[in-house]
């Protein structure tokens, strides 16, 4: 299914957004060195019930994880990038960790997720990897509009990431949202521009960049959830919601001020 919203919804968005990023943001200043990834996730649900808002964590259950996930944040640290189920860890200066939040508030959905590195002691190699994330990203918003082909910010995105050296999995990548947080169209990571679905206004995109270091291939934890690099090397992940615009697009889950 592909859902377009309408102006009238574009606010709620907007809102759902905000509170995405401002959770996340929150979360972030508060992992430092000796923080438990379960308190992250309590954290976490406290913040999204406050708000009025829903997990769309707690209850999902795909066909490619052991469900429900059962958690309110996807917590994954060094060589985990992707649906990493919270556990009793306790973080360590110089870990990469990646958070990624997806809450329905009036029943629109935002995701987003950030990577970044715990304490003083960043690995030249954990820097590289969440900048060129972020640059894919960056790149792929910036290619975004009506009119566009999903092969468009697929092109942008792999151009990126294969120019600083990385392979590319395309067993995971970007999606629509709207009343749900996995909809219709899909948007790899690589792609070839000029194919795929033209995007038009008041479509809602989660675009989320990940690599490894040094490999292409998962390998998913006896969790069932967590997905890991299969060499054990470090990863990075970066996600944003956007909306297509009349004249480009908009970030709904950029941090307030």
């Amino acid at each position: 299914m592909i859902e377009i919203l309408k102006p009238t919804e574009l606010p709620l968005a907007r809102e759902t957004g905000a509170l995405v990023a401002g959770i996340l943001q929150t979360l972030k200043a508060r992992s430092v060195v000796g923080t438990n990834l379960l308190d992250i996730d309590r954290q976490a649900q406290a913040m999204i019930a406050e708000a009025g808002a829903l997990s769309c964590y707690v209850d999902y259950a795909p066909s490619f994880g052991r469900g429900p996930f059962g958690h309110y944040i996807c917590t994954s640290v060094n060589d985990a990038v992707l649906h990493g189920l919270p556990f009793d860890y306790e973080l360590a200066d110089g870990d990469l960790l990646s958070l990624d939040l997806a809450v329905s508030l009036g029943g629109i959905v935002a995701d987003s997720a950030i990577s970044f590195v715990v304490g003083d002691s960043p690995q030249p190699e954990s820097v590289a990897l969440i900048d060129a994330t972020e640059r894919a990203l960056r790149a792929a918003i910036a290619a975004a509009g009506p009119g566009v082909h999903i092969g468009d910010l697929s092109h942008a995105i792999g151009k990126v990431l294969n120019a600083a050296g990385y392979e590319v999995n395309t067993e995971f990548g970007g999606h629509g949202v709207g009343s749900t947080m996995h909809q219709d169209p899909h948007v790899s990571n690589i792609g070839r521009p000029g194919r795929g679905y033209r995007l038009r206004p008041g479509l809602l995109l989660a675009l989320e960049p990940w690599v490894m270091a040094d490999t292409a291939k998962l390998v998913t934890d006896a969790d069932g959830w967590t997905l890991r690099s299969a060499t054990g090397c470090r990863t990075s992940h970066s996600e944003h919601t956007i909306a297509i615009t009349d004249d480009g697009a908009e970030i709904m889950t950029l941090p307030k001020g």
